[in-house]
């Protein structure tokens, strides 16, 4: 009877802790409520709840009890059974949590528990404070207590009232004595630093620590965060290669989360709401995918009166903090930007325009170092091509990327924007060029990426990787990409063509941010960047034209590709006059040529008009170098001339004068022997190629021909001279060809009419 009723008194004990569950939303409270209510029913209709018997049992054992007993064996295997399969309620979990960090039973048991604290959906802070005061008592072992931490940093964002465990910051800096708990304690703390946790002692404390032991990456990253908050407490450098890292903590709870996420949310994403601060469900199957979303409640901003009175420090400490989750306008950011916290899941912040606003404009490296940690962390253990366990989840990653280009693609509007109207106006250094760690992942995953997953959002990223560090970079983006392009279809060949183009465009506009920036601070900020950019943008145009080349080849010359060849090339020929940029490269013969003959009309239009440029261009060049201009000046080429006049004559020799096969000089042009152009049995072949008899303007001649003489039933195309010819040009000039018209009018000396007729005949 006596054993009945403990029963049936920790049964009620259980049912009034469950009435104070705070889950973090409504809907996943309700689905697990239905959930546990389910089990519930089942379970009373057998008569008996196992996993109340099994929690009365180990909370009654007092003695240490061989783990080979078998009632012991019986509820462990119940508690192991029902965390799997439904997870724990707060107040189960809190339950096993004492019991676990107890210290009455052997680690074998207590790392059984540990492993199996899988929550439904949120953790209590008291839980996490009960569970604090346990260690310091320093009954459980010190794999316990490493175990223990492991799992407070997987579970970290299930916490609710984060700013509960916030005073408990000394406890934890306690644990970075011992150098077993040193790693993770550094990581407990790192998620949990604000900046009034940076006291001059602890850094102090921290220096000593790092003398003793040497370099170790997560004690590195903890200082890290404490120069982002006070760099006046800690002065020294840490080494430029230095990277944030944490060991993986989630390997042990990550599957069993991701099965209870999906059983409950369900497989299919659900819709979520643009507002912030709105209870909704976290609908992504994946853990790391639900920071995404803007918690419902970041933090516990509250200051009613009750709370004021309990807690009259904290009520002062966060009397001027604006809730996160409240933000909804611009004019709100503005008026609490100096008051603003950001929301523990630093991801979040992708996916909200007002946090972008609010991290480009507040100088706070910390804001940095969360999101490289963090985004670093979900690329090196989500990637679909590092795990094959990942691959089932491509189409969430590709998701992520697309957010974080979205986000870089915002920055990048925003600085812009700053640059243009407010150069005056300081802006955060650290997201001007994109986030580092995605440069990082690009060139660690690209060479063992297949082209294939996540295609576009890669070769997005790819378009965004900053140009102060390519110089060190170029082989492990060139080579990859070298691979997959000659082996690929030509859709791929195409798309990796029109990332390498947004690339170039990327970097141009950056430099003429950075030149409007000095001019407007009459400071010259470009010594120090402009020879590692010409270097850089040189060497890419290099790279492009090879592949051009060789992809022309292998696609036969295909217009589609010859399409994003020239789309590049529209940009390079006006990098000097429109980027301000002191380069004028051209393109490749295996460039050239194959455009000049095509039988595409808008190819050759579109090459006329580049030409054009390209003239424009030199010729302002070699203004400038005669009048020694300093902004503009640099070393001009005799080759890059050579190669331009080189084109210019083939090109006019082939489309104006007829004597291309006679006259083209180039190396790789085509000029041929009266011998070989005989063999071809065309009778006039000197006119083969001109404006008239072009394969890519036949069709305009045939046209012209029915308008001007319809009695004709045959065309004849030699009757396109004298007049006729000038009527021709006029012709072609009214089909929107206005690349060729540009060509003619400022490559061709049009002396007289009877120049005109003789270079028709």
């Amino acid at each position: 009877m006596k054993k009945g009723a403990d029963a049936k008194k920790s049964k009620q004990a259980l049912t009034v802790r469950s009435s104070k569950q705070n889950d973090l939303s409504a809907w996943s409270a309700q689905k697990c409520s239905q959930s546990l209510q389910k089990s519930t029913t089942e379970e009373t209709d057998l008569g008996q709840n196992p996993l109340e018997e099994a929690l009365s049992y180990l909370e009654k054992i007092k003695d240490r009890t061989s783990p080979k007993d078998e009632v012991m064996q019986k509820h462990l295997l119940t508690v192991e059974k029902v965390a799997q399969e439904r997870g724990l309620a707060p107040e189960e979990l809190d339950d096993l949590l004492n019991i676990a960090l107890s210290g009455k039973f052997a680690d074998r048991i207590n790392t059984r528990l540990l492993k199996n604290l899988i929550p439904t959906s949120s953790i209590m802070g008291d839980s996490v404070i009960s569970a604090v005061s346990w260690l310091c008592v320093g009954k459980c072992s010190r794999s316990t207590q490493v175990l223990f931490l492991k799992w407070l940093i997987a579970m970290f964002d299930f916490v609710e009232q984060k700013d509960q465990i916030n005073p408990l910051y000394g406890f934890f800096f306690n644990f970075v004595q011992d150098e077993k708990l040193l790693p993770f304690a550094c990581h407990v703390l790192y998620l949990l630093t604000r900046r009034e946790n940076v006291k001059p002692f602890r850094v102090r404390k921290l220096l000593d620590l790092q003398a003793r032991v040497g370099t170790v990456p997560p004690l590195q990253a903890l200082l890290l965060m404490y120069k982002s908050f006070a760099p006046d407490m800690v002065t020294f450098t840490l080494p430029a290669n230095t990277k944030i890292r944490f060991k993986n903590s989630e390997n042990l709870w990550k599957t069993a989360i991701s099965s209870i996420k999906r059983r409950i949310y369900g497989t299919s994403p659900a819709s979520q709401p643009n507002s912030i601060g709105m209870a909704y469900p976290q609908s992504r199957k994946r853990k790391w995918n639900t920071k995404l979303a803007l918690p419902a409640s970041s933090t516990n901003f509250s200051c009613s009166a009750e709370n004021q009175k309990s807690h009259p420090l904290d009520a002062l400490s966060h009397a001027a903090a604006f809730p996160v989750e409240q933000l909804q306008t611009f004019p709100q950011l503005l008026q609490n930007i100096h008051c603003l916290e950001l929301p523990s899941r630093i991801g979040s912040v992708l996916g909200n325009p007002l946090l972008l606003h609010y991290i480009n404009c507040v100088k706070d490296d910390s804001v940095y170092q969360r999101m490289y940690y963090w985004m670093g962390q979900i690329f090196r253990e989500e990637c679909p091509w590092y795990k094959i366990e990942n691959q089932q989840y491509e189409a969430e990653f590709g998701d992520f990327l697309k957010r974080v280009f979205e986000a870089e693609c915002f920055l990048q509007h925003l600085l812009g924007r700053v640059a243009s109207e407010k150069p005056l106006l300081t802006v955060s250094g650290a997201f001007q060029e994109g986030f580092s760690s995605c440069e990082e992942f690009l060139y660690r995953s690209l060479p063992f990426w297949d082209g294939c997953c996540c295609r576009s959002q890669v070769l997005q990223l790819v378009s965004w990787i900053p140009l102060s560090t390519f110089s060190e970079m170029k082989s492990c983006l060139f080579r990859p990409l070298m691979q997959l392009f000659f082996t690929s279809s030509l859709y791929f060949k195409c798309s990796v063509l029109e990332s390498l183009r947004e690339l170039l465009l990327n970097w141009l506009n950056w430099h003429i941010m950075q030149a409007d920036m000095a001019t407007e601070l009459n400071v010259d900020l470009l010594n120090t960047t402009l020879s590692g950019l010409v270097s850089s943008v040189a060497e890419v145009i290099h790279f492009v034209g090879w592949l051009s080349t060789i992809a022309l080849r292998l696609e036969n010359n295909s217009a589609f590709l010859m399409h994003f060849i020239l789309d590049f090339y529209e940009i390079v020929c006006d990098v000097y006059l429109k980027y301000n940029l002191p380069l004028v490269l051209m393109p490749p013969p295996g460039v050239f040529y194959p455009a000049l003959l095509s039988l595409d009309s808008v190819t050759l239009d579109r090459l006329c008009r580049i030409m054009y440029r390209y003239r424009t261009n030199l010729v302002a060049a070699k203004g400038n170098q005669q009048t020694k201009k300093t902004m503009l000046q640099f070393k001009f080429s005799s080759q890059t001339c050579q190669e331009y006049n080189q084109y210019l004559t083939a090109a006019v020799g082939c489309l104006w004068t007829s004597n291309v096969f006679q006259k083209d000089c180039h190396p790789q042009g085509i000029q041929m022997g009266p011998e070989v152009l005989e063999r071809t049995l065309v009778k006039d072949y000197r006119k083969s190629l001109n404006l008239v008899y072009h394969p890519a303007l036949t069709g305009y001649a045939m046209f012209f021909l029915q308008q001007a003489r319809p009695e004709d039933k045959i065309p004849n195309f030699k009757v396109i001279q004298g007049k006729r010819w000038e009527h021709y040009l006029q012709y072609l000039c009214a089909q929107e060809l206005q690349g060729l018209k540009l060509f003619i009018e400022s490559s061709i000396n049009r002396v007289s009419q009877s120049s005109h007729t003789q270079a028709s005949q």
